[in-house]
This record gives structure tokens, C-alpha cells and sequence, in this order.
């Protein structure tokens, strides 16, 4: 995305805004020391503190605007619009669409530069320096993408001179972080961001600093070791009460883990508070990305534990927010950041076996604009009809499902992925279901081993971008043929008993796969294996709402059903 030469519009030489007279939200009690005249300044500063470690950039930003109205010259009220207002850690440069990206230079420079010619305290002139490094212009040249880089790059750079310097301030780590966090990020960055925050953890206060928490979380949840970030997660769930984002992110750390319930109840709490922040505020801004994202992790997480109705009521309240209104918002460009929410109800219909829901599932009126639900659709009733025995009408629509996804607009987020990254998955999946119930065994285990390749290889998202692990298939037809060995195997990989794959590919005890594999060792005759398993399946079974009778319902001759009552 770039900014030509001369459409920066102008920015009102005043950023103050009038506050509310009421404020409804518990933000915790974190609190950063900064210079300023005004009590209430203050006040609105720490609130703006709290909403930006949350990722609510735009409420951060009212928040630091309402600070200007009690203090004109409060240097870090400056800094907190243009560190708030810029690019971040899920929303780079090259997402911004051009409106908002003409805007936000103009923004960004003006308050950068204000922010410098009043800061006074030393540490808050570097900071104020600082980010004025990351907008030293409110224009960018035509080839933008380079010149941004840059200067996040010099962001960057001077961020590391004030840490180097402030080592014990907490903020400024938190800062210094977030610079280096951004994609893509060198492996150097990485050691250096981690060593950072090791050392800020060993400080007892930073179990009670939302940003340390929070990037650590991030920093982590990619690791071959997530674990380590159990207590942090712990910590900051409830910290900042009515952030409903920095409530949901130890569901991020709960999730590669395998305690799926901790990852519905933390969420169920941060809906509870994003639904009190809708209320108040509306549900119309860039954050309802974040708040859509809190409710697919309950989803996710019931469809690793087998729970179909807390899958679907939860689907529910989100898909209420995905209004036809909301979606054609034109900046930001909510269809383009928000469709893929609404390919969800295929997604947990397919997990749970119910094809005739999915084939009664109508299509959207207008087929162009909601371009990626019409395509994933087509899949989801490619598969019903395969899986129904219907083979002419499942051949129908693969070929409805391929022509659709090639008129997918490429404006349509499915980040940090690609909508034909996922496709592809599920392009192979179908085609081996197919292959499968034509009985092309062969080719049916090649394509589906295909799909499950490409679904290791999606770049890391919670949820994942395919959210049915393609191994819980062709694990379950391997049984079917009799292949006990190569289950048992793909099982184990899935559960993370065998070490072959990424750490945050492997799904820990959910019950599809513990399932699988307790069959697979009873069949081999592993039976100390198998009772050494029991305990855990037992537990996962108590939780699933649904019999587990295979890991997924495309077998058709189901074992064990009265494991479900273990």
C-alpha cells in the first residue's frame, strides 16, 4: 500500500477531544508514571495505556485524545495517538487500505512531532524521538512498502538505544518489543525480543504489567516450549477485567497446550466483556476483528472436545455480529478483513458430521461480495454429497467449489495466510474423500496425506487456518481398511506422543484422537499403552456432548461406540 506525494489531508492542530462524563469500563490498575499537569490527564492516559497493551488502538486513541483536553501539553498523550494510531503487531503498513493509510500518516507525523517539541523528562524524549523515527513524514513516496520498512526499522533502532538505557522500565521493554515483533522478523530479532522479556519476567511486578504478559504470550505461542508461558497467561487472564483481548489471549497459550476448557471459559469471560464494550460503544470499528476472534476460540476449542452445542451457540452469537450492514463498512474494508468468520458454521458442520445441515445451508444473496463463504460452501456440500453417497452431485460441486474459489477477490484477508493456501487444503482433502468412497484407495490415502501436508504447512493462526486436522481423517479411514499401524502412527503425531511434528501443529488431548489411538493400541494388542491412555480419554469423553465413536465422520463403520460411555 503506498501514499502518493500530495494527498496528506490536514490534521486539526488541536487532537483533544471532549471526554465523556461517564466511563464504564474496569481497566485494572496498571499504571505507567508519566509528566503532566492534570490528575485527569493523567488518569486518561492510563486508561489510553491499558486499551493500547489490549490492542484496542482505537478506543487507546480516544482515550489519549481526552487526555489532550484536560492537558494540551502533555508530551506523552502525543506519543500515545501516534503509537497507537500506526501500524502494529497484527495490522502492518501494507494492510491499511488507502484512505485510511493517507489519514494516518498525516495523523501520525503530526502527533509525533508535537510529542517532541513538548516532551521534557529525558526517558519520555527518547520515546517521543523515537516514535517520531517511525513517521518522519506524512507522505510516502509511490514504492511505499521499502520506505515503510525503513522506518519501522528506525523505529526499530532507536527503541533498542532507550532500552539499552532503561533496561528496568517495564514500558519501555514492552515498547522496545512490540518494534521488534512485527513480520517478518529475523531469528536475531526473535533471541533478542525473548531475552528481553526472560529478563523483564524475573521482575515480580511484571506479573501484573499487561504488555510484558501480552507480548510474552505472542512470543511464545509459536515456540517449540508454550508451557513456559502458563503462569504468565494465568496472570493476565482478568488483569485488565474489561479488555476483553488481553482476557482472551491466555486462550492462545491454552490452546497448543491442549486445555481446551481453560480456552472456552477464559473466552466465554472476554465475550462478557467485549459484549459490555459493544453495548456502550457500538459495534462498528476495526477492533470487532479482535472481538469476532474471541468468539471463535470457544468454537475451536469445543471442536477439539467434542462439544457440538457449545460449538453452535457460541457460532450463533458471533454470526449475529456479521451483519450485511457491518460487512460493507468501506474503511477499513470489513468484508476483506471480516468474511472469513462466516465460513465458520461449514467448518464446525463438517467436524460434526451433520450433512444434510450443511447441504440445507443457503448461499449468499449476493455470490460477488461474499465471494469466500460462496466458495467454502461449494466444499462443505462437495463433501456432504461424497459422504452421502450422492457421487454426481459431489462431482458437481468440487467443480462448483474450484471454479468459486478462483473468483475469491484478493483484497480478502485470511491472515497470515492466503485464502489459496487454504483452499488448497481443502482442495486435497475433498478430492481424497472422493477418491475414498470411489474406492481408489490408493489415491484417495495420497491426497488426503497432500492435504495434511498442506495443513502443516499453513503459517501459524489460532485458530488454525484448516480447523478439522486432515490427519483425524485419514487416520479414521486407515482404521477402516484395516492400516492399524499407519493410524496408530498418524494419531500420535496428532496428539504430540510422537515429536515428528511442529509444536503447534500437534493438537494435545482432544478427544478425536485420543479416541483413534486407544483403538489402535487395543488392536495391536498394546493393551499397557491402552490403560495407560484410559484415564485421559475418560476424561475428554465426560466433557463431549456428542458420541465419539471415530475421529471423524466419514467412516462409516464406526468402532468402539461404547468407549463413548468409559
Amino acid at each position: 500500500m503506498t501514499a502518493s506525494k500530495t494527498d496528506a489531508p490536514t490534521v486539526p492542530t488541536d487532537l483533544s477531544l471532549p471526554p465523556p462524563a461517564e466511563y464504564p469500563y474496569e481497566l485494572g490498575k496498571y499504571e505507567w508514571k508519566v509528566q503532566t499537569s492534570s490528575p485527569e490527564a493523567e488518569r486518561w492516559f492510563q486508561r489510553a495505556l491499558n486499551w493500547t497493551y489490549g490492542f484496542h488502538h482505537e478506543e487507546a486513541v480516544r482515550c489519549y485524545r481526552y487526555a489532550l483536553h484536560h492537558d494540551p501539553n502533555f508530551a506523552m498523550a502525543y506519543w500515545g495517538v501516534a503509537y497507537a494510531s500506526g501500524p502494529n503487531y497484527n495490522k502492518p503498513w501494507e494492510l491499511f487500505d488507502k484512505a485510511e493509510l493517507r489519514a494516518t500518516l498525516a495523523l501520525c507525523h503530526a502527533a509525533s512531532k508535537r510529542a517532541v517539541e513538548l516532551a521534557e523528562e529525558p526517558l519520555e524524549k527518547e520515546l517521543c524521538e523515537a516514535i517520531a523515527a517511525r513517521f518522519p513524514s506524512s507522505r510516502a513516496e509511490e514504492g511505499g512498502e521499502k520506505e515503510f520498512a525503513r522506518w519501522n526499522q528506525a523505529f526499530a533502532d532507536r527503541m533498542g538505544e532507550v532500552y539499552e538505557g532503561h533496561k528496568a522500565d517495564l514500558d519501555v521493554t514492552t515498547v522496545f518489543a512490540d518494534s521488534l515483533m512485527g513480520e517478518p522478523r529475523e531469528v536475531s530479532q526473535t533471541l533478542r525480543v525473548k531475552e528481553a522479556l526472560d529478563a523483564a519476567l524475573k521482575r515480580p511486578e511484571a506479573m501484573r504489567h499487561p504488555g510484558i504478559l501480552h507480548f510474552y504470550i505472542h512470543l511464545m505461542e509459536l515456540s517449540p516450549t508454550p508451557e513456559l508461558a502458563l503462569v504468565p497467561a494465568d496472570a493476565l487472564r482478568g488483569l485488565v477485567p474489561d479488555s476483553g483481548h488481553l482476557t482472551h489471549m491466555s486462550g492462545h497459550i491454552y490452546a497448543v497446550v491442549g486445555d481446551y476448557r481453560a480456552m472456552i471459559s477464559s473466552n466465554f469471560e472476554a465475550i462478557a466483556a467485549d459484549e459490555k464494550y459493544m453495548a456502550h460503544a457500538g459495534a462498528d470499528s476495526f477492533y470487532m476483528f479482535y472481538i469476532l476472534h474471541d468468539y471463535t476460540f470457544p468454537i475451536y476449542a469445543a471442536m477439539f472436545n467434542g462439544q457440538f452445542g457449545v460449538a453452535m451457540k457460541t457460532l450463533d452469537r458471533m454470526e449475529a455480529w456479521l451483519t450485511d450492514d457491518f460487512l460493507r463498512i468501506e474503511s477499513p474494508p470489513m468484508i476483506d478483513w471480516m468474511e472469513g468468520f462466516c465460513t465458520f458454521r461449514v467448518h464446525v458442520l463438517v467436524r460434526f458430521g451433520k450433512w444434510e445441515d450443511i447441504l440445507a445451508l443457503p448461499f449468499p444473496e449476493d455470490r460477488g461480495f461474499y465471494c469466500v463463504t460462496t466458495a467454502f460452501l461449494h466444499y462443505g456440500r462437495a463433501l456432504a454429497f461424497a459422504l452421502t453417497d450422492r457421487p454426481e452431485e459431489a462431482q458437481r460441486e468440487q467443480q462448483e467449489f474450484r471454479d468459486a474459489r478462483t473468483r475469491v477477490k484478493p483484497t480478502r484477508q485470511a491472515i497470515p495466510n492466503t485464502w489459496s493456501d487454504i483452499f488448497d487444503v481443502a482442495d486435497a482433502m475433498l478430492a481424497g474423500e472422493m477418491a475414498y468412497r470411489a474406492k481408489k484407495y490408493d489415491e484417495a490415502f495420497d491426497l488426503l496425506r497432500l492435504s495434511i501436508n498442506r495443513c502443516d504447512n499453513l503459517v501459524y493462526a489460532e485458530p488454525w487456518g484448516f480447523m478439522q486436522p486432515p490427519r483425524h481423517a485419514y487416520a479414521a479411514l486407515q482404521l477402516e481398511q484395516g492400516n492399524v499401524e499407519e493410524a496408530a502412527r498418524a494419531y500420535a503425531e496428532d496428539l504430540g506422543f510422537l515429536t515428528t511434528l511442529p509444536r503447534a501443529t500437534r493438537h494435545p488431548n482432544n478427544v478425536w484422537a485420543l479416541h483413534g489411538y486407544h483403538e489402535c493400541l487395543t488392536r495391536l494388542g498394546r493393551q499397557a499403552e491402552a490403560d495407560m491412555l484410559k484415564p485421559e480419554l475418560t476424561l475428554a469423553l465426560a466433557v463431549a456432548d456428542v458420541p465419539i465413536e471415530s475421529s471423524c465422520y466419514c467412516r462409516k463403520t464406526a468402532c468402539c461406540a461404547s468407549q463413548s460411555k468409559l
